[in-house]
């Protein structure tokens, strides 16, 4: 993330290389004064944000549609219990002013794919930072800040292994010039789930992952309820 924020961010009179052109003053005032927005505050918007204010970004903000559930709490640490139930966009950027308070971040709790966030709403930034887990909603954020010619950072996981990569219009691919995935998954983690689901499958995997177990107890290796 480190370079692609220097690459987005440096000023280019400044001739000092990587690492070194962190210290300079030219670009701690770039960095200062760029404006950055956050799609998905989850398990890596939470690292997203945190990283964001303490390398000295001012100007951030932040979307995501999901409230907080109990099953959030174990990786994304900017939330506690007595969040849960709250907008996770919302709670992130209070959190995160609380040991940033020069920092100005604006938070929504809303779908990305939303007509308001279009072409004109993109080319409002100076980078953006992806950190979903939604394929469609991950290539229309592709899209859109390819369109508008904005460096997209693009990170996400999959169990223990995580991917980052950097997309800039005319200098690099983009997140869709190759396919990604290998057709349709045999499972579903539970961190994928959402309160507003978004495809069937996600209501079935809920039911039978979180509510059956939360009314009828856990399942044991017979099959059988266990109370």
């Amino acid at each position: 993330m480190a370079a692609a924020v220097a690459a987005a961010a440096a000023p280019a009179d400044v001739t000092a290389e990587w690492p070194g052109l962190l210290f300079t003053d030219s670009f701690t005032a770039k960095i200062k004064a760029a404006k950055v927005l956050a799609v998905g505050a989850g398990g890596i918007g939470c690292e997203l944000l945190k990283t964001l204010v303490l390398t000295g970004f001012e100007n951030i903000e932040v979307i995501d549609l999901d409230t907080i559930e109990t099953s959030n709490l174990n990786r994304q640490f900017l939330f506690r219990r007595s969040h849960v139930g709250q907008s996770k966009a919302q709670v992130a950027a209070n959190i995160v002013k609380g040991f940033a308070p020069s920092a100005n971040i604006k938070a929504y709790q809303a779908n990305i794919m939303e007509p308001r966030f279009g072409l004109d709403f993109f080319s409002s930034f100076d980078l953006v930072l992806n950190g979903l887990d939604n394929m469609a909603a991950r290539r229309h954020v592709n899209r859109l800040a390819m369109a508008a010619k904005v460096p997209l950072v693009e990170s996400g996981t999959a169990g223990y292994v995580g991917q980052v990569s950097v997309h800039l219009k005319d200098v690099t691919e983009c997140y869709e010039c190759h396919p990604r995935g290998s057709g349709a998954p045999k499972s579903y983690p539970i961190c994928t789930l959402r309160n507003t689901p978004d495809k069937p499958i996600h209501c079935i995997v809920w039911a039978k992952e979180l509510l059956f177990p939360r009314l009828f107890g856990k399942v044991d290796v017979s099959g059988a309820a266990a109370g």
